[in-house]
């Protein structure tokens, strides 16, 4: 009993540590929910689905390999590769999502002091577009690309808490060290957002809105770009 209460204030700590210290774990959220203009309601729902994906997946992984018994080595290499093919994905979506700032960038730009012939013809035409066309469309995709890359991101601090309870075959023990896990790490990520998307609303971006979005890539690009080459 000593040990599983040790084990489950472990499974605490790890959550918390793992996801404070991680900061792509809310920074996508906060500044994609300023750029979006999510509600406070919306970006927590967000989150939340996103953070049981991204906990479960790992607690499926782990529950199946000790149930199929693959040595800790193993899954620990299963999360670390899980961990580089988050990695490039969530840099990816950054540098498309920046792209794509560049593009509402350019949209917003009012060019009526220029005369047109002092414009480049494909500027003039990308200017004239409608710029509402399929904005619906990518405010519904944005968190369905969050989920999918939450669910391959890799728990790593989770397998080895994992392995006690189940040498001792105790389903329960392993159940309640997930649940603690699980709660402690979706539990910090929605404070953290929850604090990011209340203090970012205190600041006034009014004059600078048309740069929100590309702020929103570079912000994912770095975030993605800290786990390939910094090992965050």
């Amino acid at each position: 009993m000593n040990e599983l209460y040790l084990l489950s204030l472990s499974a605490a700590s790890l959550g918390f540590i793992h996801t404070i210290l991680g900061p792509d774990h809310y920074l996508p959220f906060i500044v994609l929910s300023k750029a979006r203009q999510w509600s406070s309601n919306k970006t927590m729902w967000i989150t939340f689905i996103s953070g049981v994906g991204h906990v479960g997946s790992s607690v499926l992984i782990g529950f199946l390999g000790i149930a199929l018994g693959i040595s800790l080595n193993k899954l620990e290499s299963i999360e670390a590769i899980r961990g580089e093919l988050v990695g490039w994905l969530l840099f990816a979506f950054g540098v498309a999502y920046t792209l794509y700032g560049v593009y509402k960038y350019v949209k917003s730009i009012d060019h009526k002091h220029l005369p047109a012939f002092l414009l480049p013809k494909k500027i003039r035409d990308l200017h004239h577009l409608p710029t509402d066309e399929k904005e619906g469309d990518n405010t519904k995709l944005t968190p369905w690309i969050l989920f999918l890359i939450f669910v391959f991101g890799p728990c790593e601090v989770l397998i080895p808490v994992l392995i006690f309870p189940a040498y001792q075959h105790s389903t329960a023990g392993m159940l309640m060290i997930a649940l603690i896990f699980g709660l402690a790490t979706i539990g910090t990520m929605l404070l953290a957002v929850y604090l990011g998307h209340k203090g970012s609303s205190l600041v006034r971006f009014k004059k600078h809105e048309r740069y929100l979005h590309l702020i929103a890539g570079l912000v994912i690009l770095v975030s993605g770009a800290g786990i390939v080459f910094m090992g965050w």
